[in-house]
């Protein structure tokens, strides 16, 4: 039997995994109390805004895919926050430059997380809005024992804090100090935003769509969005060593509300996998898909040999270069990405050895464009993921490499949720010291060079790396999963499909099986780094799969043994209703639960 650091749970009634245990927690208090897996989600949702603020917050963004009892086909719930009105090229380039800011103010998006997860609410939920944010108001309020992590964190940031960010200061750095892993830690400021909502909700009378919609109305044209409108306005150091203004103003947050959408999908080996729009990362998972059933190759499937390590590694540096190439929010060739004849065009290219090269293909015939800054970006080295822990670094001046939580929730019905929620980071931004919580910097993902598909543009969502999973048989979902991790995202959810689906491996087996992930790719965060031909892998990994890879040609980067991925899932058999669920080890963090 195949090791695994704790059993995949199973049973009828419920089953929730996410990245903190308090989440997870939160979640299945609410299927207890009768409510559904969305209503579950949502509560899960700004809890982990609480518990894993160096990794997500309410000033960021939630992406999700969704299948309801009702009508099991996959939606997308789009919660991308686009570029400001003011975001445009010209006024980047006016300041003198050539890349987004990593952190700050003017690197900031419209927030989208909390409009996307009360629209959630509304249309699929079943309870009251104070339930589901009873557990956040909690944990903000009173306090909550907070994870090392977060400490770290701060730590990193505190120089500054302490200089030029004392909102941030005087949240996180009590007593002069930043906090202790285990030490109870309260956000009074945000606990008091939720419980404005929660009135704002309850003075519209007791019909509950009307609650939702006064609690976003107040989000977005009220006390959130008035006190965003003044603080953004506020000059502020950030990554370029300059202070500089925000651009999102109330007006921006009052033009936005998230949306559903429909996902794109591939018919692979008797499943159908769902992921966002190209205007997300998410696609490249089902063109790596494609890739490798083009080779006919079943040792391509295989992702604890060096072949198949291998051949899914060249299949996905294809698929990020045309990630580069053709995703982003504008017209695609989604169409002829996800041919087959495609496909075998890119399978064409993977050989023996390992390519060190960008090379994006010409689906339908049209030539690709890849951003001149790319040129000056290869080969620099950077440490991914921190090796102890495999979220993300963070530098002293707030530029973060990777980061994100992340949720599934399946309920006795069918309702079933893959969300993954990100930015908004406590070292993203100033504290916006009446909110309790700093903006985002998700413009660092646009490229301010004209012409290309992710080129930063007013009303534009940024191209980011947040890629739920969902996947159907016969019409009807059958598991839900995501992790952290930024590029790594769908890398590190890549042969956890293919050992859950294909190789029959137990969701806790698939978890927690060896991780590795290629670098040799353009980084979606400032400073837009590559790594020509970097592989990463737990050195765990068998001693002769190592050097198997590095005779292909890979430069083989040890990680800790413990140290890639923060997958979380959770699934269910139609037939039986059996539901099960499995969470990440690494970090010591991520939990399931359920009955």
């Amino acid at each position: 039997m195949t090791f695994t650091t704790r059993p995949t749970l199973q049973g009828t009634f419920g089953m929730v995994s996410s990245t903190h245990w308090l989440a997870s927690q939160a979640a299945m208090g609410i299927l207890e109390r009768g409510g559904n897996a969305f209503d579950a989600a949502v509560a899960a949702g700004f809890v982990l805004h609480v518990v894993e603020p160096h990794l997500n917050g309410p000033g960021g963004e939630v992406p999700a895919i969704v299948a309801t009892a009702q009508d099991p086909a996959p939606k997308v719930l789009c919660g991308q926050g686009p570029a400001p009105a003011g975001a445009t090229i010209a006024h980047f380039r006016s300041l003198g430059m050539e890349l987004i800011p990593g952190s700050g103010p003017l690197a900031a998006a419209v927030p989208g997380a909390v409009d996307a997860w009360l629209l959630l609410l509304r249309d699929h939920g079943t309870v009251r809005l104070a339930e589901v944010l009873e557990p956040a108001i909690g944990y903000a309020g009173a306090g909550h024992p907070l994870v090392g992590r977060v400490g770290d964190t701060v730590a990193a940031v505190r120089s500054l804090f302490e200089e030029y960010w004392h909102t941030s200061a005087e949240l996180w750095l009590r007593d002069g100090r930043p906090p202790a892993a285990g030490e109870m830690f309260a956000n009074p400021a945000y606990a008091r935003t939720l419980r404005r909502l929660v009135d704002a909700g309850r003075a519209a009378g007791p019909d509950r769509d009307a609650e939702i919609e006064a609690a976003r109305r107040a989000w977005r044209e009220g006390f959130v969005a008035e006190a965003i409108d003044r603080f953004s306005r506020k000059p502020f150091q950030d990554s370029t060593g300059r202070a500089h203004a925000g651009l999102v103003t109330g007006a921006d947050l009052a033009g936005y509300t998230a949306t559903w959408e429909e996902p794109v999908t591939l018919d692979w080996h008797g499943y159908s996998v769902a992921k966002t729009g190209f205007w997300g990362q998410g696609p490249l998972l089902l063109q790596t898909l494609s890739i490798l059933d083009a080779l006919d190759d079943p040792e391509g499937y295989a992702p604890a040999t060096a072949t198949g390590i291998h051949t899914q590694t060249e299949a996905l540096k294809l698929a990020f270069a045309d990630r580069e190439a053709w995703y982003g929010d504008t017209d695609v060739p989604a169409q002829a990405l996800l041919s087959g004849e495609y496909a075998r065009e890119r399978a064409a290219l993977i050989g023996a050895r390992a390519s060190a090269e960008l090379r994006p293909g010409r689906p339908d015939g049209a030539e690709p464009r890849l951003p001149a800054q790319l040129g000056r970006a290869a080969g620099r080295r950077t440490d991914l993921v921190d090796p102890s822990t495999g979220e993300p670094t963070v530098r002293a001046d707030g530029v973060t490499r990777g980061d994100t939580c992340h949720v599934d929730v399946v309920d006795r019905w069918g309702n079933m949720i893959s969300a993954t929620p990100s930015g908004g980071w406590l070292q993203s931004s100033p504290t916006i010291p009446e909110l309790g919580f700093p903006l985002g910097s998700r413009l660092q993902m646009f490229w301010l060079e004209e012409g290309l598909a992710s080129s930063l543009a007013p009303g534009r969502r940024p191209r980011t790396t947040l890629s739920p999973t969902m996947v159907h048989r016969d019409g009807e979902p059958v598991l839900a999963c995501g992790t952290p991790g930024g590029d790594q995202q769908d890398q590190w959810q890549l042969p956890f499909l293919l050992r859950h689906l294909l190789g029959g491996q137990s969701l806790q087996e698939a978890i927690d099986a060896p991780g590795w992930h290629t670098a040799s790719l353009p980084a979606s965060f400032y400073p837009r780094e590559m790594e020509p031909g970097v592989l990463v892998v737990e050195d765990r990994l068998d001693r002769d799969v190592l050097a198997a890879l590095r005779a292909y040609g890979h430069e083989v980067r040890l990680s800790d043994p413990w140290s890639l991925g923060r997958l979380c899932a959770v699934a269910r058999d139609p037939g039986t209703g059996l539901l099960s669920a499995g969470a990440n080890p690494r970090g010591m963090q991520g939990y399931a639960c359920g009955r």
